[in-house]
């Protein structure tokens, strides 16, 4: 009797070993196949959706450099090679085109800047056609303190590409943290 429950002890216990080692078969696709087997989908976005976007990161981009030559001594060849940066986001540039902008960042010891709420449109003035980007700006201090948010404008332009027979622009600022005009009621999209 002894014996026959050694037996039947080890057929159970070699059961469960058995049934404890079956390697499971998994469905599980790893991330490497899934990216080999994804077909790429084209993303369409209409003008005024590209233009946000690009209007966005422009902005962004202006701020995070601007936010980064200020934490510098501004007289290292780094400091003018970020100063040089900045400056190839806008059409023209001279001494006061980045003084408002500097002047606010420093007051409030900004360290970094998230931009958020982009809104573009236009302005006729005369003949003219003005682009404008109101957006707002969450200042962050030391510590990641926040400082607050407020509500900016940039003036932009996009210019063509002569050249380029697929329509390609190249988008400049014009004036950064501009006064934009008040926005008309009666037409959606143009100020006065």
């Amino acid at each position: 009797m002894k014996t026959i429950n050694n037996i039947l002890f080890l057929t159970i216990l070699l059961g469960i070993i058995m049934i404890a080692c079956k390697k499971e078969e998994t469905n599980s696709i790893s991330d490497l196949e899934k990216l080999r087997n994804t077909e790429n989908i084209s993303v369409q976005m209409d003008s005024a959706q590209a233009i946000n976007a690009i209007t966005l990161q422009k902005v962004q981009d202006v701020l995070d450099l601007s936010t980064l030559y200020l934490s510098g001594n501004k007289n290292t060849e780094i400091d003018t090679a970020i100063y040089s940066k900045i400056e190839k986001y806008f059409q023209k540039s001279d001494s006061v085109t980045f003084q408002g902008l500097f002047k606010e960042l420093e007051s409030l010891k900004v360290k970094k800047v998230k931009v958020s709420n982009i809104n573009v449109f236009k302005s006729i003035r005369d003949k003219d056609t003005l682009d404008y980007a109101k957006f707002n700006v969450e200042y962050i201090g030391d510590k990641n303190k926040p400082i607050g948010n407020f509500e900016r404008s940039a003036q932009y332009t996009l210019v063509s590409k002569a050249k380029e027979k697929n329509k390609e622009f190249k988008f400049y600022f014009i004036k950064f943290y501009s006064d934009a005009p008040e926005k008309d009621s009666t037409s959606v999209g143009v100020t006065r």
